[in-house]
Formats: structure tokens, sequence, C-alpha cells
């Protein structure tokens, strides 16, 4: 990944963008080529030396039963919005600005272990259930459902693990513009409030280079 230093995170920032992703792309390289799957995962970042994301597919999906050639991939994103420049300062000064995108992402890179143990593919799922149920004002829990009908279900899918070897992240969050545009461009965005300009916004504050909280 093409990473400026001054766009390059720490490893709490990192942590952080894996324990509260939505859903990711698994990518692998098989015989087949490149097989992709949208995944909800989970970060267990106490699973070996760098962590794993751990989360479940359709047995009925291929990607889980082709051989991987070298490393799997999970691409996981954090919020992002487009950046017009007309909310930067500099602009009504030389207008020698151009539009761009803010973003969050990291690559994830590891072995991919398939688990296909009724009792992993069941606490994997719990897990996941529980956390994205957490701030609904009644959550759901796997024992609402009847548990013949749970059991049925779990045999329709497989656990995947990748077990990560390393990660590359790059957090693009206007840091490398001056101030003025900074504080323009979450303005902007908090004005305009498209879907996820609010996070992008809150990020782009939090990881401002001149701030002492940043």
């Amino acid at each position: 990944m093409y990473t400026p230093e001054r766009f390059v995170p720490d490893e709490d920032s990192v942590r952080d963008l894996l324990a509260n992703q939505g859903a990711s792309d698994l990518i692998t390289m098989t015989p087949r080529g490149l097989l992709a799957t949208l995944l909800p995962f989970e970060y267990a970042p106490d699973a070996g030396e760098h962590g794993s994301l751990l989360g479940h597919l359709a047995r009925a999906n291929d990607q889980w039963k082709q051989p991987v050639r070298g490393e799997a991939m999970v691409i996981v994103r954090g919020p992002e919005a487009y950046i017009t420049p007309t909310w930067y300062a500099t602009k009504r000064e030389h207008h020698r600005v151009v539009p761009t995108w803010n973003y969050m992402i990291a690559h994830v890179y590891g072995r991919l272990v398939v688990h296909d143990e009724a009792a992993w593919i069941e606490a994997q799922i719990r897990r996941l259930t529980d956390r994205h149920e957490s701030g609904c004002p009644a959550p759901w829990s796997v024992d609402d459902a009847p548990a013949e009908f749970v059991q049925r279900q779990l045999r329709a899918v497989v656990g995947v693990e990748l077990v990560i070897s390393r990660i590359e992240a790059k957090f693009k969050l206007t840091q490398n513009q001056p101030q003025e545009n900074l504080e323009g461009v979450i303005n902007g965005l908090q004005a305009r409030r498209r879907a996820g300009d609010a996070a992008v916004a809150a990020a782009v504050r939090a990881h401002d280079p001149r701030s002492a909280t940043a």
C-alpha cells in the first residue's frame, strides 16, 4: 500500500479500526484466480503474535474450499468521504487546490484457517451478534431463535480465521493541509451531512497532527 509517512496511523488507532469494523473483504489467491467475499469479522487481538480476524461464510461459498496461494488478505475500511476544495481557506488565496478523498483503511495479511467445528462456529456467531446488537434498544440473542433452527443454520456455514502476520494501514485525514484548511474540512463535513460525513469529521479532528490528543 502506498502510504506517505504523514498518513501512517499509530498501532492503537489500527487496533481500534479492527475492533470496530463492519463488514470487510476477504480476498484469496486460489487455483481459480482471485476470490473475494464481504464478511463481518470479529477482531481477536490476543490470538497469536499479531491477533486474528474471525468470521464465517456460507458452506455453499466455494472460497473456503479453494487452496490459498500465499497469504490471504482482509481489507478493513473505516469511514470515508469526498473532500471538495471549496472547503479550503487557501482556495480563496491562490486556487491551487484539488478535490481528494479522506478514508481509513487497513490491509490485513495472514494465514487463512478454516474451522468446521460446530462449537467454534456457534461461539463466533454469538460474539459477533452480541457486539452488533449491543446498541439496540432490545438486543436480539441467538437464544431467541428455536434451538433446532439455530443448529440447522450453523450447519449451513463454516468458520474462517485470518491469523494475522502483518498489517498495512493508511489514515488519510487532511493531515497534509494547513490548519485553516483542516478546520474548513471539518466544518464542511459537519454541514454537508452525507452518510459517513460526521464520522470522517470526527476522525479528522482526532488525527489532527497539531492536536495534543492526536
